[in-house]
This record gives C-alpha cells, sequence and structure tokens, in this order.
C-alpha cells in the first residue's frame, strides 16, 4: 500500500510502499476514505510531540475508512463497518503499537495513523457510524471538529451571552467558531495574523476578526464596546499570543489552551495579580477537549442530521496523497483551514 512516513524529523514526508504485518490482538484493518490533515503533524514532524526518536512512522489521527478485517478479541467493529478514526481512547481494547514494513525493515507507528490507503488500528480508536454519515463529518469527528465542541462546551462551559475569543483561525480554529456558535457564544471574536482570512471567518460565524500583525487586540475590543472576553481558547501555542491576551480576560474568564507552546518554552504571566480579580480567573490545558468518542459522536450525528452542525465551509482544500507536502506547506503557510487527503 501507499503511505506518507516521517522518515527525518523536519524533512518532508515520503509517499512510499508500505507492508502491513499480521493483526494482533485488539487490532483492526482499517481502509481509509478520507483523512484530515491537523496542525498537530506540523508539531510531530518537527519533533515537538516527543516522537524524534520513534521515526521512521506513520502519521495522521483524524479519518473516516471501511473495517476489512479484526484481529482476536476484537467485539465493538467488525469488517464492513464504516468508522470515525480518532486519537482519543474509545471503547474496545487498547492493542499493542502497530508495525509495518518499510525499506524491508519493521517499524513501529501509532495506535491510529490515517496518511496511507490501509491502516492497523487499535480497537479503541475507532467508533461505528452507519454507512449514510459524510465522510467529511465522519473525518472531523476524528479530532478538529470533536476537538473543538469539547472545549467549548466540557472545558470552558460556555455558557449563552458569553464573549469568545479564538487564537488562530486554521482548520482548528475554524471548527472552534463553530462550536461557539452553536454554544450561543456572543460576540465571538477571532484572531489571527492573516488578512486574507476575515471574510472567510465571519462567513463562519465570527463576529469580529482581529489581525494581531496590524492591528492591538485591546483596541480593537474596545472598539466593540468590550474590555475583556469571558473565554479564551488558544489554538496556536505560539507563547506571545498567549502572553498578550491572558489579561484580557473578564474577572471569571477561562483560558482554555489546546496549541501546544514548543519544548522548553515559558510563558510569563505580566501582572499575574489580575488572575484573582472578580470571582477568580483560570487556565487550563486540555486534551482534545476531553472528547469521549463512543458517547459524543452518536449525539454529534443527531446535530447534523437536525442541520445544527454542518462542516461542508470548514474544509478549504482536498488533496491525494501524493500531495502531502504541498498541503502541508499551505497549512503553514495560513492559507488553508482543514485540508482532506481523498483516497
Amino acid at each position: 500500500m501507499k503511505a506518507a512516513v516521517l522518515d527525518q524529523i523536519n524533512k518532508p514526508l515520503v509517499v512510499a510502499e508500505v507492508g502491513l504485518t499480521p493483526l494482533r490482538h485488539g487490532q483492526v484493518l482499517v481502509k481509509i476514505l478520507l483523512s484530515g490533515i491537523c496542525g498537530a503533524q506540523l508539531q510531530e514532524i518537527g519533533g515537538y510531540k516527543g516522537n524524534a526518536k520513534f521515526v521512521p512512522h506513520l502519521m495522521g489521527h483524524e479519518g473516516v475508512g471501511i473495517v476489512q478485517e479484526i484481529g482476536e478479541g476484537v467485539s465493538f467493529v467488525k469488517p464492513g463497518d464504516k468508522v470515525v478514526m480518532h486519537w482519543r481512547k474509545g471503547q474496545g481494547i487498547e492493542s499493542d503499537f502497530p508495525r509495518y514494513i518499510y525499506n524491508g525493515k519493521e517499524i513501529q507507528s501509532g495506535k491510529v495513523t490515517t496518511f496511507s490507503e490501509y491502516a492497523i488500528v487499535s480497537e479503541n480508536r475507532l467508533t461505528a457510524v452507519p454507512h449514510d454519515t459524510p465522510d467529511e463529518l465522519c473525518a472531523l469527528l476524528g479530532c478538529s471538529l470533536s476537538t473543538a465542541l469539547g472545549a467549548v462546551n466540557a472545558e470552558a462551559r460556555v455558557q449563552p451571552g458569553e464573549s469568545i475569543l479564538i487564537i488562530g483561525a486554521g482548520g482548528l480554529g475554524a471548527n472552534l467558531i463553530k462550536a461557539a456558535k452553536l454554544a450561543g457564544a456572543s460576540p465571538i471574536i477571532s484572531l489571527d495574523i492573516h488578512e486574507h482570512k476575515r471574510d472567510w471567518v465571519k462567513g463562519l460565524g465570527a463576529d469580529l476578526y482581529i489581525n494581531a500583525a496590524t492591528e492591538d487586540v485591546a483596541t480593537a475590543l474596545a472598539g466593540v464596546q468590550l474590555r475583556d472576553v469571558d473565554v479564551i481558547i488558544d489554538t496556536s501555542g505560539a507563547k506571545r499570543a498567549i502572553e498578550t491576551t491572558l489579561p484580557l480576560l473578564s474577572g471569571k474568564g477561562r483560558f482554555i489552551l489546546l496549541g501546544q507552546p514548543k519544548p522548553g518554552e515559558t510563558i510569563e504571566l505580566t501582572n499575574a495579580v489580575h488572575l484573582f480579580g472578580g470571582e477568580g480567573k483560570s487556565i487550563k490545558a486540555t486534551q482534545g477537549g476531553r472528547f469521549e468518542p463512543h458517547e459524543e459522536i452518536p449525539r454529534y450525528l443527531t446535530l447534523h442530521k437536525s442541520g445544527a452542525l454542518q462542516v461542508e465551509d470548514l474544509i478549504t482544500h482536498r488533496v491525494k496523497l501524493d500531495g502531502i507536502n504541498e498541503a502541508l506547506d499551505l497549512l503553514r503557510s495560513g492559507k488553508a483551514a482543514r485540508i482532506l487527503i481523498d483516497f
């Protein structure tokens, strides 16, 4: 099969023929239909995910596919099932790390990978869905959309009428705008450094766009009669963005960290006494918005069927696997939001 392999840190992915190994206890063979490309993969390529000593390995962690074969002990999915592929643990067995054959040698990869025509996946990284569920919705539920909904609802506990500032207008930031809209947040403010995103994020539901490269954030908020905001969610992991926006929390404010700062980087709390204003502010890092796949995916499918949750406008590009490195460059440049690899 064809797969994109991280062969060296900070180098382009290698699209190559990769062999499968026999399924082990709790493993499932999936034929992949679509895969999303997440900003976390850029950090992985840079070695920021603690993965530098594990190269070469396969990549990707959100997708949709069809189960081809199941290993011993698997009971929650069966051949022929359509499945959401997610990195958060769901129901079923936590299998050993899948193994592949690359350049004549056996390599180990993550419990779920999606940048390949087929993948060996741990059972608990798969959730079966009805076959008529749109492929695009399934792929986004693997990480970006589910993380956004979890961060807004479970972590930030956004209430109707609360203000929210979302740092980063990439794929995850776009999903957060959708989630904030569903939660009734107002106003919804998007912060990024690319002017070309202004009209697009407003089309998604943002009430205000701030270009941090040319505008002062506090001044822009004052322009819409806001001195502070109730919820700030950061997708960038950028030191300057975090330090600049932390003082803008309201007295009941919640700052949710989704983006991961660079290893060893220090974030400074300027005039940290402000954290004790009002009822006391909070800062929290989250893993995937505490997404519980087997519980939440059915709810999100119901939301989609009702028309309340649409995803078509979140996808800006579709590529084939051979175009993976060009797609990653688009992501780095800020010229794309969610990119799908179409198999």
